[in-house]
């Protein structure tokens, strides 16, 4: 038999002693948002004094920053990724514009509001949970943690460090410890903040932010690891305090708790440090953040030596760090599977996402899949990736959450003008095998009464495309003043109608652009008289003209927004052919009462060009062309010609107004923006226009028929002065406007709203 060696006798019955060991330090890390970044700092001067890091516990931002380290990053790695401009754009909700598809948006409307609708819901159900839109931060934390995941295989103990990270179970109003399962759910569980992000569901529990009920959870890392040292790091002991006019302050004040002070621990060391005045979700001060952490943990080491007296090298860290990423598989998909969805849905969804192809890459699937979210048919998605050591690929699980079929818009404009109008639009929105969209809407107002009805249908195949058909009803009352019988040299009553149905079809040039192919069929009527001095009992002269239109649009837009834009640009050319006929009857003050009966065909090209450049300071530049070249001909009169003639209208208040000046069948038009943002989405806004026709077009003063003027003569000139609210319902807008060769050339405008009206039957 042979001999028993002491040491291992004695290690049975005494255990390891420490000596043999080492010491086990457990770092926790508390919740507190952006503040956050700090705990980068501590990290970073705990690894540059060689002290070791066994066990990380985490809650909130805390959780994140601990997982981060825990699957190998470094704490450079940690702080340039949290301060990135990608990481603020997650926390914000923005979805990145590269996986946006500017062809599926629909024209811009006077919308301020969208909302899904679902008739057997209660209207609770229709508000918001929460504040951030969870799609990019969902996937991403999916992408980020799922190789590691397939390493650890769902069981935190596995990681390159041992993590655990802390929920809120609102049910049962308790702290719930994370060990096991997917590592980028618990996470995003971990720092649901109310209101802000939506709640989790996790082993069949509604979990939020675990600093709820733990905010600095040093418990959970004593009863999970048993640690002989604990360094804690606290960057807030709680919300700031709650400002009476922040509902979201009073209420995360009431939700979250106040963190200790204190580590009810034999050896442990807090370090507590000093963070600046932050937003929330303000990760930019990630850099100023981690410095701040770093220098008040070396202030600290020779009280967290005392009781820790291990050193674990860089090299051995580095090591460890290469162990376990070398064992981390590619993120390649071979098999979808969703939840929540119709056959026909699932079938839809996989189409999109996989193309027909056996398997795809992560970089492949997130184009496909924020584009997918970019339909607008997912209320809810979230992904979770499981590796299947069998195939060598990962399964995807979507649990999905679909829109409401119906949805309403409403929105308009107010104004102290003419230009008051209410916008409302219904929608039902249907996802088959295609993505199907139907839509009315109605503008009523006193300078603008329109209406369109039409449905749309996508085609997702390798080379996304879509088929629309609409019918549309334009009517603009151009009018100066209720009163008869004044002295003005341009006309003060003038109707225009159009009816058309059109068909188009278009595909996607980049994310931003889109070229259509589209024709229409329109009938026009106008209204007006040839004399402002008419009384009640006299007729206006009339003009139909019927036409057939089609055109092609190639239309790139990345501007910011769909009305006083501050960045990005547009470039849209349209060439159109319209063929039809002129049928003009005088009315009663028209000097020529011959019927005018006369087909007309013409060719246009129109090119706009809108772009803002880098800002300057708090100045933003920008310019602005457009040019119309035409041998369109002229039409039976003077007022039948300009209203059939191409506008120029940078302004939105030029919109309503008839401008002579500023009407030609071949122009170039060009002006200069500048931008200046006094505070957060206030702005001040002056722009200047050039308007040079190729020729004008004049009035016989005999007969008031057309014809044309000199080359490159009568030039005119536009400006604007304003001061810009951009509010979360829509711009609210005060200035002075500058309309060249007008009888009263200055306007004085208010608008809270938009000024964007259906569009037209000649694009």
């Amino acid at each position: 038999m042979k001999r028993i060696p002491l040491l291992l006798i004695f290690i049975s019955f005494f255990g390891i002693p420490n000596f043999i060991l080492g010491q086990r330090v457990a770092l926790v890390l508390s919740g507190g948002a952006s503040r956050g970044g700090a705990h980068i700092g501590v990290i970073r001067a705990l690894e540059e004094n060689q002290i070791p890091i066994d066990y990380i516990v985490g809650t909130s931002i805390g959780a994140i920053i601990g997982v981060l380290y825990a699957i190998g990053y470094t704490p450079d790695e940690m702080e340039e990724f949290i301060g990135s401009e990608e990481f603020q754009r997650w926390a914000s909700g923005n979805l990145d514009d590269q996986y946006s598809y500017y062809y599926r948006k629909e024209d811009p409307d006077a919308s301020w509001i969208n909302l899904n609708v679902n008739f057997k819901k209660k209207i609770s159900s229709i508000l918001p949970t929460n504040l951030v839109s969870p799609f990019n931060i969902d996937y991403h934390f999916m992408r980020l943690l799922a190789p590691a995941n397939a390493v650890c295989k769902a069981n935190f103990d596995s990681l390159m460090i041992p993590f655990r990270c802390v929920v809120a179970d609102i049910d049962s109003t308790e702290a719930v410890i994370l060990r096991q399962g997917d590592l980028g759910s618990s996470v995003r569980g971990s720092m649901s903040i109310p209101i802000i992000f939506n709640p989790m569901i996790i082993n069949k529990k509604l979990v939020f932010d675990g600093g709820m009920y733990n905010n600095f959870p040093c418990d959970a890392a004593i009863k999970e690891f048993h640690p002989q040292v604990i360094i804690g790091s606290r960057v807030s002991e709680r919300y700031d305090k709650p400002d009476a006019d922040d509902l979201i302050s009073q209420l995360l004040t009431m939700l979250m708790e106040k963190q200790a002070d204190t580590i009810p621990f034999t050896k442990s060391v807090m370090i507590v440090p000093k963070i600046p005045i932050i937003n929330l979700l303000d990760f930019s001060l990630t850099k100023v953040l981690t410095d701040s952490g770093y220098l008040a943990t070396i202030r600290k080491i020779g009280e967290i030596r005392k009781i820790v007296h291990d050193t674990l090298s860089h090299e051995t860290l580095q090591k460890r760090r290469d162990s376990f990423t070398k064992k981390v598989p590619p993120l390649i998909f071979d098999s979808i599977h969703t939840s929540g969805l119709t056959k026909a849905q699932q079938s839809h969804v996989i189409q999109v996402l996989k193309h027909g192809k056996s398997t795809i890459t992560e970089q492949e699937l997130r184009s496909a899949y924020f584009r997918f979210i970019d339909e607008g048919f997912i209320k809810k998605i979230f992904p979770v990736a499981k590796f299947n050591a069998k195939t060598g690929y990962y399964d995807l699980y979507l649990n999905i959450q679909k829109t409401d079929n119906f949805g309403v818009q409403f929105g308009g404009n107010f104004s102290l003008g003419t230009t008051n109008m209410a916008f409302l639009e219904l929608t039902y929105k249907y996802l088959w095998t295609k993505t199907l969209h139907f839509a009315i809407n109605g503008y009523v107002g006193k300078f603008y009464t329109g209406a369109k009805i039409g449905g749309r249908i996508d085609f997702n195949s390798i080379l996304p495309w879509f088929f629309e058909a609409n019918y549309t009803f334009n009517l603009f009352n151009y009018f100066k003043n209720v009163v008869f019988f004044f002295d003005d040299k341009t006309p003060s009553y003038t109707i225009e109608r159009e009816y058309y149905g059109d068909i188009r079809g278009g595909i996607p040039i980049t994310n931003k652009g889109s070229l259509a192919l589209g024709v229409a069929y329109a009938f026009t009527n106008d209204r007006y008289y040839a004399s402002n001095t008419f009384t009640r009992t006299d007729t206006a002269d009339l003009t139909t003209f019927n036409f057939l239109c089609p055109s092609i649009t190639f239309d790139l837009n990345g501007l910011n927004r769909k009305q006083f834009a501050n960045s990005g640009a547009r470039l849209k050319v349209t060439f159109s052919y319209v063929n039809g006929l002129e049928d003009m009857t005088p009315g009663s003050t028209s000097p020529n009462q011959n019927l005018v009966i006369q087909y007309h065909n013409w060719f246009r090209l129109r090119l706009i060009y809108d772009n803002y450049f880098q800002s300057l300071g708090p100045f933003k530049f920008g310019f602005y062309f457009e040019g119309t070249v035409s041998n369109q001909p002229l039409f039976a009169n003077y007022t039948s010609s300009l209203l059939y003639a191409p506008a120029f209208q940078p302004i939105p208040e030029s919109q309503t107004m008839f401008l002579p000046a500023f009407r030609a069948n071949n122009f170039a038009g060009l002006g200069l923006k500048i931008v200046l943002r006094i505070y957060k989405k206030i702005e001040y806004r002056l722009e200047g226009y050039i308007f040079q026709p190729y020729q004008q077009i004049m009035a016989n003063p005999d007969d008031q028929t057309a014809y044309y003027g000199p080359k490159f003569s009568n030039r005119s000139y536009m400006a604007s002065t304003s001061l810009v609210y951009n509010s979360p319902l829509g711009p609210v807008s005060f200035g002075v406007n500058y309309y060249d060769k007008e009888s009263e050339p200055f306007t004085l405008n208010f608008n809270f709203g938009y000024i964007i009206f259906n569009r037209r039957a000649i694009p």
